[in-house]
């Protein structure tokens, strides 16, 4: 690739959809299933699909040519300045491809639609987060402390991105 090319995005649709589908309900299983190794239950900040289908939260699916789900992420609104970027993954065996990137870069267009100031969002502090680190700083979001109602508790990481 050339020095200043743009990565080549992957070959995947993305679009707004219900978390309310068995497939897009597999998908957040496979989430659950590959975070709860990773850290204590207490310290893993889960939506459920249903919460994930309420007003306030929008819901971003990658599909590959074959319309498989393959990645999402949700954008959850907590006040009028500020949105939550929640349930971000990629099927393990897709990784590196830039599903991951490619839903970001939605999720941060809808919330500048939305007249969001800033995102948030909380990842886990433990092996096995490297990707999401990745994938966070390189979208330009930085570390900072703890926000809303999650505890600083040494198993959690922070991160906002200001949109202004």
């Amino acid at each position: 690739m050339a020095a200043g090319a743009a990565a080549p995005r992957p070959a995947v649709t993305i679009a707004v959809e219900s978390p309310l589908q068995d497939d897009l309900r597999e998908l957040i299983a496979a989430l659950n299933a590959y975070l709860i190794p990773l850290s204590p239950l207490e310290f893993q900040f889960k939506m459920t699909v249903d919460q994930m289908a309420r007003p306030d939260t929008t819901v971003f699916v990658a599909r590959d040519a074959a319309g498989r789900a393959v990645g999402c992420g949700a954008l959850k609104v907590q006040t009028a300045d500020m949105a939550e970027v929640k349930r971000m993954f990629t099927r393990p065996e897709l990784r590196g491809q830039r599903i991951g990137a490619a839903i970001l870069d939605e999720i941060e267009r809808v919330a500048r639609d939305k007249g969001i100031a800033t995102l948030m969002l909380e990842t886990g502090e433990a092996p096995g987060f490297e990707p999401a680190y990745r994938l966070y700083e390189n979208a330009g979001f930085t570390v900072r402390g703890a926000f809303l109602d999650y505890p600083d508790s040494g198993w959690s990481r922070f991160y906002e991105k200001s949109l202004r």
